[in-house]
């Protein structure tokens, strides 16, 4: 695989791209910096928006404007850069926040939380479904869908609809469910993929360890593209779980791949540099930065949020 930097402009923390097919720019986020961003191949411009709170993860709705899970909760906003609304607060505390996340086929929004002191199995896994019709009393309606896990990444879904994805990081596991994708509903959870845990003591650079699963895309052929943090890669899965490819990557902390570019065929990769040692940036120095590369099986597109 050939990479190229795409945004030269390194984040602390790139998470959460999309490719937006109606204006074929990539949207992401610095979780770190509090930031949204999006950026134009055609002309290279590039646009932040500063929020109030670390956002998590973005979707792109449907009705124009955007989806996101803050720190504390659920919120929308109608335009780029626009006013704020309050879809679901949540009372987490300074321990908690939002992390990966995304919307699904039929248009609700899922996210997932991060337990910051990793240090116990408290980060869940919510669904937020705003579509008319389908709220509590018109309302924006949250739901539980998992939990048990210290930081949740991996969101994804199967092309045919039948299987949802969900990983935590820190326990080097992705999961998978039988997911009835009308009525939401996840049955026969089982171990998708087991990566081997850090080795202890081991520090950046050194070999015998190949990373922890962290963002995740799937594929046309139904195969899960997953970043490896602090392994220097990125793998593609088959349905059954197997490693069936591995890409090497110029950055020792990639977070997530989004496809996209007007056939699909481009795949994107947002990076983290925050709290890398000195002798890693330097190694790599394009860390933080969102690379892309062409391949040869395209990925599913982005889904619309819908309320």
């Amino acid at each position: 695989m050939r990479w190229e930097v795409a945004v030269a402009v390194p984040d602390a923390l790139g998470e959460s791209p999309f490719w937006h097919p109606v204006e074929q720019r990539l949207y992401w986020v610095d979780i770190a910096g509090r930031q949204v961003r999006r950026w134009d191949p055609a002309s290279g411009r590039r646009d932040d928006w500063t929020l109030p709170q670390e956002p998590g993860c973005i979707a792109p709705a449907a009705s124009g404007g955007l989806v996101l899970a803050l720190r504390d909760g659920f919120w929308r906003a109608r335009e780029w850069g626009g006013a704020l609304q309050p879809l679901v607060r949540f009372r987490f505390g300074a321990t908690t926040r939002f992390n990966d996340g995304k919307a699904d086929p039929l248009g609700r929004f899922w996210a997932g939380t991060y337990y910051e002191p990793k240090d116990a199995r408290k980060a869940d896994l919510y669904a937020l479904d705003c579509r008319p019709g389908n709220g509590a009393a018109g309302q924006p309606l949250a739901q539980l869908k998992a939990h048990n896990a210290t930081s949740a990444n991996g969101l994804a879904w199967s092309p045919d609809q039948r299987t949802l994805y969900w990983t935590d990081t820190h326990a080097h596991a992705i999961s998978a469910w039988d997911w009835d994708a009308r009525a939401n509903v996840m049955r026969h959870h089982r171990v998708f993929h087991q990566f081997l845990p850090k080795p202890a003591g081991w520090q950046p650079g050194q070999p015998g360890y190949g990373g922890r699963p962290d963002g995740a895309a799937v594929d046309a052929e139904g195969c899960y593209w997953v970043a490896m943090y602090e392994g220097a890669r990125l793998l593609r899965l088959s349905p059954a779980g197997a490693v069936v490819a591995e890409f090497a990557v110029p950055a020792r902390c990639p977070t997530m791949p989004c496809f996209g570019g007007p056939d699909g065929r481009t795949l994107y990769l947002t990076t983290a540099r925050q709290h890398r040692p000195p002798a890693e940036l330097a190694e790599f120095p394009h860390s933080g930065c969102v690379l892309a590369a062409r391949v040869e099986v395209p990925g599913l597109p982005a889904n619309f949020f819908i309320d």
